[in-house]
């Protein structure tokens, strides 16, 4: 079953399409990460998700319906990011008590034994906490809500190393006991790759790929060697990232067309896997060369 499905989706603020053209479709009871630069529009797509924004054009369906101002959508579906914006009046006890008035699938208990862990005080008002903590405690609403659909938008924003292991370990636990399609939003693959099932890259508000990461993991290769060997085997190949080195070598990106690699090898080629963060890095660079471009 598809939770989520976009056509051609077109977002506009002002001048600037924030989307553009975008078609994807996600299964349930997966984890997803939405990958992309600042300003990738990452935020804009889970907002729509959401049913907070409404698409400029282009389909959009959240368990098969419409997601803006849908009270369906809004009962299954929740989104989580660092701009949480919670009542004064209530202390951050109080609103768990009151999001299990929300959630149907709220698990009290779980909230309960996350709120101890991280040591919040049942008195302390939302407005209040650190960076990190409001983090800390949007994700327990996040994870307790056991929602359907739920997004989480750059999560672990202020958290400390230690809480942000902690959040992606529970997380997982929580996946795990209790499945249903997760999207984390992200520039940091590095940090969520071992929960992932797929990725959805972005740049400037297009879909690069959308690949399980299996697959993305081996979309590349490295190959480091004389200059001008690796300019000659790179003939034709679609290169993504190229550094030229000392001493006459040059290291580049290239997409794994599953080349002769033993006859590289021969020829002094070293290979080597590149890391799905640095593809990503390299796939969204502006230019092959990334920043040393700009000293040329």
């Amino acid at each position: 079953m598809k939770v989520v499905a976009c056509e051609n989706l077109i977002k506009t603020q002002g001048q600037l399409k924030t989307l553009n053209d975008v078609s994807f479709s996600i299964e349930e009871n997966t984890i997803t990460g939405l990958i992309g630069r600042n300003g990738a529009g990452k935020t804009t797509l889970l907002k729509i998700l959401a049913g907070f924004w409404r698409g400029t054009s282009g389909d959009v369906k959240v368990f098969a319906e419409s997601p803006f101002n849908n009270l369906l959508v809004s009962a299954n579906a929740i989104y989580i990011d660092d701009q949480m914006d919670f009542s004064t009046a209530l202390t951050i006890k109080e609103i768990l008590d009151e999001a299990g008035r929300f959630y149907e699938k709220w698990d009290r208990d779980l909230a309960q034994r996350l709120f101890d862990y991280f040591s919040f005080h049942p008195k302390q008002i939302h407005q209040n906490l650190s960076k990190g903590k409001k983090s800390t405690f949007n994700m327990i609403i996040g994870l307790a809500s056991r929602c359907a659909l739920t997004m989480f938008d750059e999560p672990t924003t202020g958290m400390d190393t230690a809480v942000r292991k902690d959040f992606y370990r529970a997380l997982l636990k929580d996946y795990i006991a209790h499945p249903r399609t997760i999207i984390i939003s992200s520039h940091h693959l590095e940090e969520v790759e071992d929960l992932l099932e797929d990725v959805l890259l972005l740049e400037s508000g297009k879909k690069h790929l959308h690949l399980p990461m299996d697959v993305l993991k081996e979309y590349a290769v490295g190959l480091t060697g004389r200059t001008e060997i690796i300019l000659q085997w790179t003939y034709h190949k679609e290169i993504i990232y190229q550094k030229n080195m000392d001493h006459g070598t040059t290291y580049v990106v290239v997409k794994n067309d599953y080349f002769p690699l033993e006859q590289a090898k021969r020829l002094g080629i070293k290979i080597s896997p590149v890391p799905a963060s640095d593809l990503c890095v390299y796939l969204t660079n502006k230019t092959k060369g990334g920043i040393d471009d700009v000293f040329k």
